[in-house]
């Protein structure tokens, strides 16, 4: 059975049948985007009554999904290339203009790993040029130790479960 999937990849590959998977894989990536960016923009504002979206700290541009996944998937027994799509770790990208960017990095890394129902890893970076010390912000929302250490701290952890909490929940 693997060598018949593995073949069929191949003459798939050979006839281009590979560029409808790239549509799909495509299709599914935006998909993704489209859902990571429905469950960031409701995310309030640490210091206003506004959510980021309405903030314009996030918008659906500023997201990408990028497929990690293992390429080996499709050979293995049972998969083929829209089981890989469905079922490889992601990378999330996210762009956003800060506002008070660590602790909007704070909520969005806490909101995505509580709502998302597949594996992803996560990358947060501030919009270029917005932020005298970008490069720093950039890597403390980034760093999950600095993370972990933050969510330690009760205060901090309330306001990000506050930010965080629809406001029907």
């Amino acid at each position: 059975m693997e060598l018949v999937s593995g073949l069929l990849s191949q003459v798939r590959l050979l006839t281009g049948l590979s560029d409808l998977t790239n549509d799909q894989r495509s299709r599914k990536m935006e998909e993704k985007a489209l859902e990571v960016y429905d469950v960031i923009r409701t995310i309030r504002d640490p210091e206003k009554p506004n959510t980021l979206e309405e903030l314009d700290v996030v918008t659906e541009k500023c997201v990408e999904v990028q497929e990690l996944g293992d390429d080996d998937a499709p050979h293995r027994k049972g998969f083929d290339e829209v089981d890989r799509l469905n079922h490889n770790e992601r990378l999330i990208k996210l762009t956003l203009a800060p506002v008070l960017p660590l602790p909007a990095g704070l909520c969005l890394q806490v909101k995505l790993q509580r709502c998302l129902p597949f594996k992803h890893k996560l990358e947060i970076y501030i919009t270029e040029g917005t932020h005298s010390t970008e490069e720093d912000i950039n890597k403390q929302i980034n760093d999950k130790e600095r993370v972990a250490a933050a969510m330690e701290n009760p205060n901090l952890r309330e306001i990000v479960e506050q930010c965080v909490t629809e406001p029907d929940d």
